[in-house]
């Protein structure tokens, strides 16, 4: 009953993120995009689908949507900050664009 449970939760949680995703692109493209780390042509395709495909997309037993913190110590950064509130928004912020700028160059070097 506990993995029924578990399995669940994730589908819910798929489909939340699924409906979070298209509302975001909607308001607010381009700030999506970069949020989500996705492609163009990704937020094309998320944006278009049907609630029937979203549905059946979000009915897996895996997470659709990961932590942007691949690296611990990133995240311990984060988490053990003593700044004020507002500057370590700011140095989040700061962590996950370099993440992303640091994604896509290593991904344009692989795509020659």
């Amino acid at each position: 009953m506990q993995i029924d449970s578990v399995l669940d939760e994730i589908q819910d949680l798929n489909l939340s993120y699924l409906l979070l995703v298209q509302r975001l692109l909607n308001e607010d493209r381009s700030t999506a995009i970069f949020r989500l780390k996705i492609s163009e042509s990704m937020a094309d395709l998320l944006a278009s689908l049907s609630a029937k495909q979203l549905s059946k997309l979000s009915r897996t037993n895996q997470l659709l949507c990961r932590l942007c913190y691949e690296d611990a110590d990133q995240l311990k950064k984060l988490t053990h900050n003593q700044r004020e509130q507002g500057l370590s928004q700011t140095h989040a912020a700061l962590l996950m664009a370099s993440s992303s700028s640091l994604e896509m160059s290593l991904a344009a070097g692989q795509g020659r």
